[in-house]
């Protein structure tokens, strides 16, 4: 552990939607002839976090540390590396033995919010080296206006995980109700003498907790809330291994500002 003065800070703000440039909303008429063609998962290596929803925060547990954004909602967050990179992707494929956020898997697809404020619509990202807009290669969104099976699928993944993110908000405001989140910084050195630090995270204060009365602790069982709990204070010994991965990563390649 280092001094917290010293050390650099990765801070994981949630200035969402990540990994989206150019969102597109779909419909058959002006996107009729985009294609979707195979990729990588390349574009999520240099972030260090991903948000998660309260389905997978039990997977995403046994394989990350889980904390929350210290914003107004308390998003939860995998962490995914000590510094701008993601030790969880190499050369576009994440590793075998760890969960993929359901966040990461539905890109470059998305939702975007209507005018109707309980409204949303499927979106693309345009900007997405996937996204064919004019020729054969990759397979079709539509075809003569409908959505394709490609299409309905993506429809279908991104309507479930909008159902859980409302659910994931209903969790973060029970525990913003109950005053239990406090702020938490992690700090670290590395075999190589490197420093590392994360902040800008909230973890639930176990002494807190175990305060909560009991008529908050059934209705919280019933939701199942206590459980989520216990998953993301299990995580938090993640941080340990995401350090071991971290030290036996190898280093980014160092750039030179000097000309040949």
């Amino acid at each position: 552990m280092t001094d917290a003065s010293k050390a650099p800070a990765a801070e994981p703000s949630l200035d969402l939607p990540l990994f989206y440039r150019e969102p597109h909303p779909l419909n058959g008429i002006h996107h009729a002839d985009w294609r979707l063609k195979d990729g990588d998962l390349g574009f999520a290596a240099d972030t260090a976090f991903s948000p998660i929803v309260v389905a997978e925060l039990a997977a995403a547990a046994r394989c990350y540390p889980v904390v929350f954004s210290a914003g107004e909602v308390a998003q939860p967050i995998a962490i995914l590396g000590l510094e701008q990179r993601n030790l969880f992707v190499t050369n576009g494929r994440w590793a075998e033995d760890a969960y993929v956020p359901a966040y990461v898997r539905r890109y470059p697809f998305g939702f975007i919010a209507t005018v109707n404020p309980s409204g949303f619509a499927l979106a693309i990202d345009a900007a997405s080296d996937r996204v064919v807009t004019a020729g054969e290669e990759g397979r079709a969104l539509f075809e003569e206006g409908r959505p394709t099976p490609l299409t309905q699928e993506a429809m279908a993944f991104c309507n479930a995980f909008q159902a859980e993110a409302d659910a994931t908000l209903a969790f973060a405001a029970a525990l913003r109700e109950q005053d239990l989140l406090i702020d938490r910084r992690a700090d670290a050195t590395l075999p190589d003498g490197r420093q590392l630090g994360l902040d800008g995270f909230q973890v639930i204060d176990t002494e807190r907790f175990a305060k909560l009365d009991d008529a908050v602790v059934l209705d919280w069982h019933r939701n199942g809330w206590l459980a989520l709990a216990h998953f993301h204070l299990a995580s938090l010994e993640r941080f340990g291994a995401l350090l071991t991965r971290q030290g036996a990563a190898q280093p980014e390649p160092a750039t030179s500002s000097k000309k040949a």
